[in-house]
């Protein structure tokens, strides 16, 4: 039985402060159905898609920035999207910035924040949600950056896990699907967990901008996408899976965004890449059979991984350097 599915990675142009939801919405809407007349059974959106991306604004009283948030999905703003999702058959990926209401760590009941996506399935049901883990960036107004980065500000750290969810795609009875968000790409552990669950399609969004903003040093303009394909092909390579990364792109309220949207093959390839800094729909088909090959042979993770040899990972979050070497100083293990 065939395991093709057709992925459409659907970058979106610069969405500046002042443009409201109906004009976002539509330009959504109108990249869905580009998707469906290429064929595609999956459309994968950036991060905080239906907005600007506002963490780089300060607020003091985050209650100001409620508007940035979305409460409910499907919400009357959005409901257009779900439309064209159930019109199309699509499944969809959406990164949004969430409000909810329900419990901290300590059982309080309290408003939360959340930078968030959802996989929809065709029917317009949310069938997973993720929330972001690796938050770049700082809580309070940085001295130090051209323009702020305030994630750790506006969201908590996602408290869901990294969860993959079975479901069917087009013809195909059962895809295994997982997310991230932009950051979290960098960190091969985020990969990792989703490959441990036998990930076929991770579908992850992003908002880079194209110029680190952070006055600690030069770092080239062009390595900045090739930082961001090296974590999105390393990742897909090691855990045997095909990956979307979709960004936002272009000059968005006077800062730019790198864009770049790529779809990668479980060997690292990069299938499809975007060329404009606009709204851009790129086209890949998927045979998730060649999943199999890397997660039954070199990352056949039963047989080849040693828990025993990384305990450092999971017990220790900073780096530490090791003790200085001194003369006749006992090697461990020497012979």
């Amino acid at each position: 039985m065939t395991r093709i599915i057709t992925v459409a990675a659907a970058q979106l142009g610069p969405i500046q402060r002042n443009e409201g939801r109906d004009v976002v919405v539509a330009r959504m809407v109108r990249l869905v159905e580009k998707a469906h007349r290429h064929g595609a059974n999956v459309v994968v959106f950036p991060e905080l898609a239906l907005t600007t991306f506002f963490p780089r604004w300060y607020v003091e009283n985050l209650d100001d920035a409620d508007d940035w948030y979305e409460e409910a999905l499907p919400s009357p703003a959005t409901q257009p999207l779900f439309d064209a999702i159930r019109r199309y058959g699509m499944t969809c990926y959406l990164g949004y910035a969430e409000l909810a209401y329900e419990p901290d760590e300590t059982g309080i009941m309290r408003k939360r924040r959340f930078n968030t996506s959802v996989i929809i399935a065709p029917s317009g049901e949310i069938v997973l949600k993720y929330r972001k883990v690796h938050l770049p960036g700082d809580k309070e107004f940085s001295k130090i950056r051209n323009v702020q980065h305030l994630e750790k500000r506006y969201f908590e750290v996602g408290n869901l896990g990294f969860p993959v969810v079975a479901a069917p795609v087009g013809e195909v009875e059962r895809v295994n699907m997982g997310m991230l968000i932009c950051n979290d790409r960098r960190w091969p552990e985020a990969w990792r967990e989703l490959g441990m669950q036998q990930v076929e399609l991770v579908m992850l969004g992003y908002n880079t901008p194209a110029v680190n903003q952070e006055n600690r040093g030069f770092e080239a303009h062009h390595l900045r996408n090739f930082h961001s394909q090296l974590s999105i092909q390393a990742g897909c390579y090691q855990n045997a899976t095909f990956g979307v990364g979709v960004a936002k792109a272009g000059t968005e309220d006077g800062f730019t965004l790198m864009g770049h949207s790529v779809i990668v093959n479980p060997q690292g390839e990069v299938m499809a890449m975007a060329t404009s800094w606009d709204d851009e729909v790129i086209v890949a088909d998927c045979n998730l059979a060649m999943c199999e090959l890397g997660r039954t042979t070199i990352f056949n993770f039963a047989k080849h991984r040693r828990l025993e040899a990384y305990t450092r990972i999971t017990s220790q979050t900073g780096s530490s350097a090791p003790e200085l070497w001194q003369p006749n100083q006992a090697v461990t293990g020497a012979i």
